[in-house]
């Protein structure tokens, strides 16, 4: 690795406002220990599309779905990879809103369990599972991928397995939850106050300065900044770090660390395992998450 590719850890939201900004992480790695250069927040669409438009070399790890589940794709012939999807998607459905009715309207069809279909990938991570892309409500995932998806094709990134584009500005699907799970467990750690959410929230940052995990970089980090991850209640600023650290892991790794092939509807989150690949091959039970989902969870 050299020290000239910056790199991005981005924690998005489809509504940014200054209240609830887009949060990026910006950072390098240096002599394998990634160094947190600063945290920016971006209060609207119109400052995350100049941030996609920055010159390179940059590698970003982006907290969004690249990719819808298969099954909703095909039956719905939407496309046949993410540029022709989001094409398509967006030509029938005029705002978020009317994404959200196409996506109740299919699912209504189905058996219960089945109604909110997860990607390969969504299933491919150590110890989590992340929430189905067609969810729209309680964690609204739907609409982060309506919303961030078309942006980064219209900035023309390079989206290894789906897309070619300008290679000096990579874009790969992040999911902080992974690391936070190999970092502290099942603990809760964002969106509270609460004394154990901020001990979770120290304990997460030791680690990853101390280099606990496996193939993890060890994170170098200012006075400030620790305690700016630590009070950050929201667990925003954290959330963009653990995205910048799965960008460092990407970037020491051949392939960017994705599989040879890449389901091109779905793609493939950064560090999930190969494995799951063949699995998904097998006859596969109602999803058993959905419950959860639709109460609030995952």
């Amino acid at each position: 690795m050299t020290t000239t590719l910056r790199l991005l850890g981005v924690d998005f939201t489809s509504v940014p406002s200054r209240r609830k900004p887009i949060t990026v992480a910006h950072g390098r790695l240096v002599g394998g220990v990634l160094r947190l250069e600063s945290v920016q927040a971006l209060p609207d669409m119109a400052s995350f599309e100049a941030l996609l438009a920055a010159p390179g070399p940059w590698l970003g790890a982006f907290d969004f779905p690249f990719g819808l589940p298969r099954v909703f794709v095909d039956e719905l012939g939407l496309g046949a990879d993410v540029g022709a999807v989001g094409d398509t998607v967006h030509a029938r459905c005029a705002d978020r809103r009317a994404f959200q009715a196409l996506v109740d309207d299919w699912a209504a069809a189905r058996p219960p369990g089945q109604r909110l279909p997860h990607r390969v990938t969504d299933r491919a991570l150590a110890g989590v599972s992340s929430t189905s892309p067609l969810q729209t409500r309680y964690v609204p995932v739907g609409f982060m991928w309506f919303e961030g998806m078309p942006r980064l094709l219209a900035a023309g990134l390079h989206l290894p397995g789906l897309r070619a584009g300008d290679a000096t500005r990579v874009a790969l699907e992040g999911y902080p939850g992974a690391l936070a799970y190999a970092l502290i467990g099942r603990r809760s750690y964002k969106n509270d106050a609460d004394a154990a959410r901020l001990i979770a929230r120290k304990d997460m940052v030791e680690a990853l300065e101390q280099g606990r995990v496996p193939d993890v970089p060890r994170l170098k980090l200012a006075h400030a900044q620790r305690d700016a991850l630590v009070d950050d209640a929201s667990g925003d600023r954290l959330d963009a770090v653990l995205c910048l650290v799965q960008a460092a892991q990407a970037a020491a790794r051949p392939g960017w660390g994705l599989p040879p092939a890449v389901d091109p509807v779905e793609g493939w989150i950064v560090g999930a395992r190969f494995e799951a690949i063949a699995a998904s091959r097998a006859t596969r039970a109602p999803d058993a998450t959905e419950a959860a989902e639709v109460a609030g969870g995952a």
